[in-house]
């Protein structure tokens, strides 16, 4: 049943006829650009000038990550419900000031403690206020066209992975990685808090609209032939006690817990890698602008596959070039193999976070999705340790090569967990002879 109109489309938004889902999609877009600070690739600009100036270790650093990492899982777990009830808004807007705040503390850190609070707090509102309430918000707003919605979204991050580092680098040529850090803060409010407060809305419901702007909602129906990749398009929602019982709920929690684990660490120690292997600091930096560009230009693609590529078979293929690429950086000693691993990371890295954000979707539907994803953050805590451990491989043998090949080992396992991922039937749709 339809729920009851609780409010109107905002005033200020200019395309009176365009469903207003794609507003959704576009402040999703400008929100993570604007936290992007917030993420590996951008933080891996700042480590080599903390690293001189203030004398700390690369695991020194990189625990500031895993704090980060560790707090948004904790935040996760306790704003899950309530993003389903009452919407991402006002998650999104207070995570945006906590981010914006974390920049101007990081601007003027002299202990590591003050370095981890900082940082801590703001990753961790990047990720469970921003990037799991957008996630959410678009899913609701979307089940036919999600995968292109979220892909569109997913452009914002990677634009700014590619552009921002360099924007970062220049700053800190002319001036200093603190003010790198207090321009940044600046950037992350007017991307962030302006737009959040002004579009997001909860769900269509509330504007007395449809997923996907259908003129009817889509009717629930059980699975019916077709080709065994295509993606199978219902609107179906489990609660979070029916995925518990299911055994594809535990295989995806398991995925996308050891995925963060190898993820959040090549992205904070890619530049550093590189860095350590002979490449300017100029090309080391550029080998991340490729990357990211790579996953941006590639993410929208990504997506419109994904609309009709079951999300289960994309994250085997995601996770067969993610086990390439790590089989290229271990060997990756000059500037034409640093190219070459940027483009099989970035184009496994565009459908990343598009995979990440349908997974629970397509299998559990969106009524119950903030309680879900609440629910699976807890089992991602050692997630964070990724970039510490990282960083302690490095400081103790003075190269990556036995992180790199943990990580590879990580992908091959993921490939063999989405192998024994098949989508679960809903127990309704079975009791109804389906």
């Amino acid at each position: 049943m339809q729920d009851a109109p609780t409010t109107a489309i905002p005033r200020l938004w200019p395309f009176k006829r365009v469903y207003y889902g794609w507003a959704i999609v576009a402040t999703g877009l400008v929100a993570s650009f604007g936290m992007v600070p917030m993420f590996g690739p951008v933080l891996g600009v700042f480590v080599t000038p903390i690293q001189e100036e203030l004398g700390w270790s690369r695991a020194t650093i990189s625990f500031a990550f895993s704090v980060g990492s560790m707090t948004g899982n904790v935040s996760s777990f306790i704003f899950g419900k309530a993003l389903d009830r009452y919407g991402s808004r006002v998650i999104v807007v207070c995570a945006g000031i906590i981010i914006a705040l974390a920049m101007l503390g990081m601007s003027v850190m002299q202990e590591p403690w003050q370095f981890w609070l900082a940082f801590g707090a703001g990753r961790g509102s990047a990720l469970a206020g921003i990037q799991i309430g957008i996630s959410v918000t678009i899913a609701n707003w979307f089940v036919r066209k999600r995968g292109r919605a979220v892909a569109v979204r997913s452009v914002g991050l990677r634009a700014g992975q590619a552009l921002i580092p360099m924007v970062i680098f220049a700053i800190m040529a002319v001036s200093s990685w603190r003010m790198a850090f207090a321009a940044l803060a600046g950037f992350t409010a007017l991307t962030i808090i302006v737009p959040s407060a002004i579009y997001l809305r909860r769900r269509p419901e509330d504007l007395g609209l449809h997923p996907d702007g259908d003129a009817a909602p889509l009717e629930a129906a059980p699975r019916t032939g077709g080709s065994r990749f295509a993606r199978t398009v219902e609107d179906v929602s489990w609660t979070l006690v029916q995925a518990r019982r299911t055994r594809a709920f535990w295989l995806l929690v398991v995925y996308m817990s050891v995925d963060r684990f190898a993820l959040g660490a090549i992205n904070l120690h890619l530049v550093s890698n590189f860095s350590d292997k002979g490449l300017p600091d100029a090309l080391a930096v550029s080998v991340l602008s490729i990357f990211a560009a790579t996953s941006a230009v590639t993410g929208v693609p990504w997506g419109f596959v994904l609309d009709r590529l079951h999300v289960r078979y994309g994250a085997m293929l995601m996770s067969f070039l993610l086990l390439c690429s790590m089989l290229i950086i271990l060997v990756a000693d000059s500037y034409v193999l640093a190219v070459a691993f940027a483009l099989t990371f970035g184009l496994a890295v565009g459908g990343s976070s598009i995979i990440e954000n349908m997974l629970y979707a397509d299998y559990f539907g969106r009524r119950s999705l903030g309680a879900i994803r609440g629910f699976t953050a807890p089992f991602r805590l050692f997630a964070p340790l990724g970039p510490t451990l990282t960083g302690f491989i490095q400081d103790s043998t003075g190269s990556y090569t036995v992180a790199f090949l943990i990580f590879a080992g990580v992908f091959a396992a993921n490939l063999a967990l989405m192998s024994l991922a098949r989508p679960p039937r809903h127990p309704d749709l079975d009791a109804g002879g389906g």
